[in-house]
């Protein structure tokens, strides 16, 4: 039994920990989209079953193994940041960016011309 070289070494633990770096941003991908209006809590309620088998697809291509073993590991944590990204979707995409306009509170600039 042969031990893998370094840099194969390095290189599944640089993949892995990119990749994992990558899917806990999840969350606050989420709420910036909810921010700009591409997705809302009704939508990321309705669309779940299409989120598990992404993340499934996306956890088998990552795992460096082809057993479901290291794909549950992966897509786990994914499910439970997708429920994680509705929580904070709920709590603070409420607001969209287009909500924050200049003048919306009544007051036309900050600024006075002299």
């Amino acid at each position: 039994m042969s031990l893998p070289a370094v840099s194969e070494y390095f290189s599944l633990a640089l993949r892995l920990l990119i990749a994992f770096g990558v899917i806990f941003e999840m969350p606050v991908l989420m709420v910036f989209l909810a921010k700009i209006g591409v997705v809302n809590i009704t939508f990321l309620n309705r669309h779940r079953k299409y989120a598990i088998l992404i993340n499934f697809i996306i956890a088998a291509i990552l795992t460096p193994t082809p057993d479901v073993v290291n794909q549950l590991m992966m897509a786990a944590p994914l499910m439970v940041l997708y429920e994680i990204s509705i929580v904070a979707v709920w709590l603070f995409g409420r607001k969209s960016f287009a909500a924050f306009q200049p003048g919306a509170d009544g007051k036309e600039n900050d600024i006075t011309e002299e």
